[in-house]
């Protein structure tokens, strides 16, 4: 279960193949009049490919994140030539400017908003100008994650994109050391909201869903909590009840639907949880089980990872979360 070259240039090849590409598209627009009637490139001249905003954003994430780990791959020239065309100052301020509208207030919140902060925890990773350019736009999606926290009296536990958690764990790495404010204030809410649950016996998997709600609860405490109160605080959740031990990998029927193919990254977004949690567990058969359980998931998903486009233009950036978790 690890990522190899062969498969870094699967998931390169398909998301070269859609961040660029405008149509289909599935747009998150309010109008305020006529003159908000244009096409996606005009809107967002950085995002406008992958069927919609934020698999533009993730799958850009996915682009340089194998970029920075396979540096010789062939092509990783492709995504440096693309990137530099298309992380312009100018197509930049045209992204912030959008955002900034006094209508798009809920553009994109919260799911959006946290892989912006994670594309350019991402982007400083590398030599380029990139994050440089890329760090006002965040910079707008922190403070509205900031105020946002102050109003969200109760999480959004839907495995879809409003899912409180998920958003928030994106957003807490790339706060760790640049935005304090945010670190502590995603730290107070994050136990507020998650730290008092136990026993969860909710009815998973959802239908359409990507994200399992009580694991993207865990692993967003995974990050809050010290191991010594996490590791409890999980068995009460999940463990002592058994509800992990009859975790299967959701059955995905048709991949050509875009909401039934959420389910293969349901599979993916656990297998990720479940192996960032391993490392918190003082018992071998906690860790056991999780490792057993995280191993059935990615291989019931990794397969489908592309093939279709309803599922390829999102599907690697679930992947590579999962590739490459703590073991």
């Amino acid at each position: 279960m690890e990522l190899t070259r062969e498969t870094a240039a699967r998931f390169a090849q398909a998301a070269l193949g859609h961040v660029a590409r405008e149509y289909p598209h599935k747009l998150d627009h309010v109008m305020d009049g006529d003159a908000d009637v244009r096409p996606p490139r005009e809107l967002h001249p950085v995002f406008f490919g992958s069927f919609d905003w934020h698999s533009c954003v993730h799958g850009w994430w996915t682009l340089l994140t194998l970029r920075r780990l396979f540096p010789d791959m062939a092509e990783a020239a492709r995504i440096t030539d693309l990137a530099e065309s298309t992380f312009t100052a100018e197509k930049l301020a045209v992204e912030l400017a959008y955002a900034q509208r006094p209508s798009a207030r809920g553009f994109e919140r919260p799911y959006g908003w946290g892989w912006l902060l994670y594309l350019h925890h991402e982007a400083a990773r590398h030599d380029e100008k990139w994050a440089e350019r890329v760090e006002p736009l965040a910079r707008h999606f922190a403070d509205r994650f900031k105020a946002y926290l102050t109003v969200l009296t109760y999480p959004v536990f839907v495995g879809t994109h409003y899912n409180t958690a998920f958003a928030l764990t994106l957003a807490r790495q790339w706060a760790n050391k640049r935005d304090p404010e945010l670190r502590d204030a995603i730290d107070a809410w994050s136990t507020r909201a998650f730290a008092s649950r136990t026993d969860y016996r909710g009815w998973e998997p959802g239908g359409d869903e990507f994200l399992s709600p009580v694991l993207s609860a865990a692993l967003l405490l995974r990050h809050t909590l010290p191991h010594a109160q996490f590791a409890p605080w999980f068995a009460a959740l999940v463990l002592d009840n058994g509800w992990l031990a009859t975790l299967d990998p959701a059955s995905v029927s048709d991949r050509s639907d875009g909401k039934i193919a959420h389910l293969d990254g349901l599979n993916l977004s656990r297998a990720w949880a479940l192996r960032e949690i391993v490392p918190t567990l003082s018992h071998a058969e906690d860790r056991a089980l999780l490792q057993q359980k995280a191993a059935a998931h990615l291989e019931a998903a990794l397969p489908h990872v592309t093939g279709d486009y309803m599922g390829e233009h999102w599907l690697a950036s679930f992947a590579l979360l999962a590739l490459l978790a703590s073991e």
